[in-house]
């Protein structure tokens, strides 16, 4: 028996190549981001999936609408899903980092830095991957579907992928991209990686 898993990283937002926003409020998604949100429920209609949960950050709750729409489902607002805490690092740009050591280190050690006044990489691992089971255990065979964002999806795919968090460096998860997993009692695997059902653009 094996739970299906889709996980969906939020559309694009105009702010998604100079700040890191975290868990700032009002950071909606852009025309692209919305043209890709409807490209990603048009993907996802068909695939028999049977629950719907995002983060509740506003960028994921956007993108989650059109996917609920089209799957006749509605989303359920998970904080265990939510963007990485980013503490004192929330809602600065990334040109105001580059002078700060701090940075330099939580982008080459994500086993064991973490975010001034937030979270670490492990604990977010931790809090994905408690997630997943319970979701295993409510659907041991059913295709499920969820919208978190980029690092916290990848700190998920390390584990199944038996990477250690660094890993985070080797792969991609795009903006309103699929990464598809199952997972069983002790185990899972990748069943797909950053598929991007939409046309490309420099926006994303």
């Amino acid at each position: 028996m094996a739970l299906t898993l889709f996980l969906l990283r939020h559309a694009a937002h105009d702010r998604v190549a100079d700040t890191l926003c975290g868990r700032m409020p009002g950071v909606a998604l852009g025309a692209t981001g919305r043209a890709q949100a409807a490209a990603l429920a048009a993907r996802l209609r068909g695939e028999a999936i049977v629950a719907l949960h995002t983060s509740p950050v506003q960028r994921c709750r956007e993108t989650a609408a059109p996917v609920g729409a089209a799957l006749g489902l509605c989303a359920q607002a998970e904080e265990a899903l939510a963007e990485i805490d980013f503490g004192d690092w929330t809602g600065r740009r990334f040109d105001t980092l580059q002078d700060d050591p701090r940075w330099h280190h939580w982008n080459s050690a994500r086993d064991a830095a973490a975010a001034p006044g937030g979270e670490s990489m492990q604990a977010v691992q931790r809090r994905m991957l408690g997630w997943i089971g319970a979701a295993r255990q409510r659907h041991p065979e059913g295709r499920i579907a969820l919208v978190s964002h980029g690092d916290v999806i990848k700190a998920a795919l390390c584990h199944f992928l038996g990477l250690p968090l660094q890993g985070y460096e080797r792969f991609d998860i795009a903006p309103a991209s699929v990464s598809t997993l199952a997972v069983w009692e002790g185990g899972g695997k990748v069943l797909g990686l950053n598929e991007q059902p939409f046309p490309r653009t420099e926006a994303a």
